[in-house]
């Protein structure tokens, strides 16, 4: 019996590089074998040169900067023309292991749409909005979902219009300063006094052209996976616990930075309304294949969506992986899954 080609998707241009190869290596060492050939992509290599950087690129830590070297006994990374170019070799599915612009944002998805072949996680205008904080929050709304209170600053030239400080005064201190369409916290501040919004709102800038200011929601932070097409699973709720501030970049990628407690330490009645609002979310941006919706449990056991993300991370540290393997689905049963739901029929 043949196996299924796999192309492995990972790498790309944004600024979530590193994370993407770490996925991405992680995916290539846990595929089975004898079901599998797997096919090592760098995205970048389609735009020409996997060394083109944009800009926050080169910041990692050890936990995701070991991924390169790691590929290189894997063989050479090839690029997405060579998968595809001859029937001999084309690929039957692809795995997409990418983040960040140009790979969670409906662009890549859009690409093998026009190519023919199958693919992992959600479709273009899912993974779109998804990947667009504003666009996503004004979605859920619509839908009932609650979200935080926000200021949406669509374009540079909109802050010389704008009293920053005058029109964050109601939200309170502290606040979220974010790129719009970033992944991984890159860019995202945390604001205490007013002193430091201009600045942070600058930092956010330098990532992307669209920048959002959120009230801080304080409370338990947890994140709800979900898994499959038309009749998701609800996977175990995790709970995150940083050891140090916010749930940033170093907190996310570098091991034991972070507690992942599953079951998440939250009442039955906040549980279940964040099942319910993870299903409304994944369901209101028609994801498909998995997501993962990242909530804040109030002390009150309200409870606010920050946001969804439809390919989540796949590293030794990454929090689907962990939900599922709660739910009794170990990685390579998990891979087998998502694949699987890439070739059902819509």
């Amino acid at each position: 019996m043949r196996k299924l080609r796999v192309a492995v998707l990972m790498g790309g241009l944004s600024s979530e590089r590193a994370v993407s190869l770490s996925t991405g290596r992680m995916i290539l060492e846990s595929l089975d074998k004898d079901k599998y050939e797997a096919v090592p992509v760098d995205a970048a290599l389609f735009f020409g040169s996997s060394q083109r950087k944009l800009p926050g690129s080169d910041i990692e830590v050890a936990a995701v900067a070991e991924a390169e070297k790691a590929l290189a006994r894997v063989g050479p990374l090839r690029s997405i023309s060579d998968a595809v170019s001859t029937s001999d070799e084309r690929v039957d599915v692809a795995f997409i292991a990418l983040h960040g612009k140009f790979g969670e944002d409906g662009t890549v998805q859009g690409m093998l749409e026009l190519l023919g072949i199958p693919y992992t996680g959600s479709g273009v205008l899912s993974s779109a909005l998804a990947m667009d904080k504003i666009m996503c929050k004004r979605v859920l709304r619509s839908a009932g979902v609650n979200v935080p209170e926000s200021i949406d600053i669509l374009s540079r030239s909109d802050v010389s219009k704008m009293d920053l400080v005058s029109m964050v005064k109601p939200l309170g201190y502290p606040v979220m300063v974010k790129p719009s369409k970033q992944g991984s916290t890159i860019g995202m501040s945390k604001v205490e006094t007013e002193g430091n919004l201009q600045r942070a709102v600058e930092e956010a800038f330098k990532y992307d052209n669209q920048v959002l200011i959120e009230s801080f929601v304080r409370g338990t932070e947890i994140t709800v996976g979900l898994l499959g097409n038309t009749d998701p699973q609800v996977l175990p709720i995790v709970e995150i616990v940083p050891a140090k501030g916010f749930y940033d970049y170093e907190a996310k990628y570098t091991p034991g930075a972070t507690a992942e407690i599953v079951p998440a330490r939250i009442s039955e009645n906040a549980a279940a309304e964040a099942r319910r609002l993870a299903l409304v979310s994944h369901k209101a941006l028609g994801c498909r294949g998995m997501s993962r919706v990242d909530m804040i449990v109030q002390p009150d056991d309200s409870v606010v969506v920050l946001e969804v993300n439809t390919i989540p991370g796949m590293t030794p540290t990454s929090l689907l992986p962990t939900a599922a393997k709660a739910a009794g689905i170990e990685f390579p049963e998990l891979l087998d899954r998502l694949i699987q739901l890439a070739l059902e029929e819509e």
